[in-house]
């Protein structure tokens, strides 16, 4: 399975979770998933969404480092600033919660199943290929950086 590994874009896996999300509401209607303020909620998760992959994107180009995901070793900088601060992932995470608030807007039980499995394939196939190839190029500082900021939240 490490073939896999950082092969195919975040933003691609993303496109296809929420294509398979919609594609399943449709297949599968009667599967509802009642949220009191639906249109709501999803709105704000997007908006949170967005506001971390930007926020993760801006502190990338402040520091003049890549950010490109299939190219780690490419990267001139361990990022520990602004929302890097909370989270190691902020762009993966704001796709994830922009999942989470497609999965409200389309209000289906299993659309909503694409949010973890996509959470699950970005942690392995991505995210802990990201960090042994950082760890081998900043050695103990982004070792540090590890312990002291969670992969997710």
């Amino acid at each position: 399975m490490r073939r896999l590994e950082l092969k195919i874009p975040p933003v691609a896996v993303f496109l296809v979770a929420g294509a398979l999300m919609w594609a399943v509401a449709r297949a599968l209607p009667k599967l509802v998933l009642p949220v009191p303020g639906a249109a709501m909620v999803a709105t704000v998760l997007a908006a949170i969404g967005v506001a971390l992959g930007v926020a993760g994107i801006i502190a990338f180009r402040r520091q003049g480092t890549t950010v490109h995901p299939v190219h780690p070793h490419k990267a001139s900088a361990v990022v520990s600033e602004g929302v890097y601060r909370y989270t190691r992932n902020p762009m993966y995470l704001g796709l994830a919660l922009f999942l989470l608030a497609w999965a409200v807007w389309l209000g289906n039980l299993v659309s909503l199943a694409c949010v973890p499995a996509f959470i699950a394939y970005i942690t392995r196939f991505q995210i802990r290929p990201e960090e042994r190839a950082l760890l081998e190029k900043f050695g103990p500082d982004f070792g540090r950086y590890m312990e002291s900021v969670s992969r997710w939240l």
